[in-house]
């Protein structure tokens, strides 16, 4: 899971505990990623404690709780060198927006327009802010290069819009005649 592998590779960097590492993910991949929760970390690492790819010691404070310590182990280290090696390949494309298209072309071809307008105008105003972003977070290359892959999925989501307006005709003509179908056999079932 990437979020196990992001955090061994904090703590490649050295010894980490929980907020540290909470502050450091969000400052390295930037605001596309979003928030870690604090509470999804902890059960990161305790799973990767179990797995024993990292270990855990308490270090006692005087005027605050005791700090609980991360450290990478070499089986962690290991780990995330797999895991680099490996290629990301998508096994399935799910998208809500083919879900909606798909819910849409049902409900005939005026809930498929107002859809596909509904989405342009979310892909558009998605975009603009993403540029804006990219503005604000111009000297971080790390960050940049989030940022850019989302601009490119966007403009790519964006042109699905487009190819679903190319084809509403078919597309809901298409779920109409499977309508007429099924019912035409319904009524023939029902006369027999």
């Amino acid at each position: 899971m990437p979020i196990h592998h992001a955090v061994l590779a904090l703590l490649a960097d050295g010894p980490s505990y929980g907020y540290e590492l909470k502050g450091r993910f969000e400052e390295s991949v930037g605001p596309q990623w979003g928030d870690l929760n604090i509470g999804h970390l902890y059960q990161v690492l305790d799973r990767l404690e179990r797995d024993r790819l990292v270990t855990k010691r308490v270090v006692a404070q005087t005027e605050r709780p005791d700090r609980v310590v991360y450290r990478l182990t070499s089986a962690g280290r290991a780990e995330v060198e797999r895991w680099l090696e490996t290629p990301f390949v998508r096994h399935a494309y799910r998208d809500d927006l083919f879900l909606k298209l798909f819910a849409a072309s049902r409900l005939g071809r005026e809930t498929f327009t107002t859809v596909l307008d509904v989405q342009r105008q979310a892909y558009v105003g998605e975009l603009a802010a993403l540029r804006e972003l990219r503005e604000r977070h111009r000297d971080d290359e790390l960050v940049l290069l989030l940022i850019e892959a989302a601009i490119l999925h966007t403009q790519a989501d964006l042109r699905v819009v487009e190819l679903a307006e190319g084809t509403a005709e078919k597309l809901v003509a298409g779920v109409a005649h499977e309508k007429a179908a099924a019912d035409s056999s319904d009524t023939a079932a029902e006369q027999a």
